[in-house]
């Protein structure tokens, strides 16, 4: 029984180096690949900054935005919910 304290030790300190190396950023080539999503001519003004475009993606009742930088790597830099009351109509 000595043995399980030793092996979640031992396994806890081969983790650590996974958490220490930080997290890892979302960039526009991943999402453009892996979500499908709506091209915005513009970002709402509640995300609107210089130097940033945005996409959308439906899902159930919202509309989901993500905002990547247009320089180098393009990472996401934000992200917001909005409801899409109303939308079903535009889709019927």
């Amino acid at each position: 029984m000595i043995f399980k304290p030793a092996l979640a030790a031992a396994l806890a300190l081969c983790a650590a180096p996974l958490f220490a190396a930080g997290t890892a950023q979302l960039t526009y080539a991943q999402f453009e690949l892996a979500v499908p999503h709506l091209d915005l001519e513009a970002c709402p003004a509640s995300m609107a900054e210089d130097g940033t475009f945005c996409r959308a993606t439906l899902r159930h009742d919202e509309i989901h935005v993500f905002s990547f930088r247009e320089d180098g790597d393009q990472p996401m830099t934000g992200f917001q919910s909005f409801p899409a009351d109303g939308l079903h109509a535009l889709l019927d």
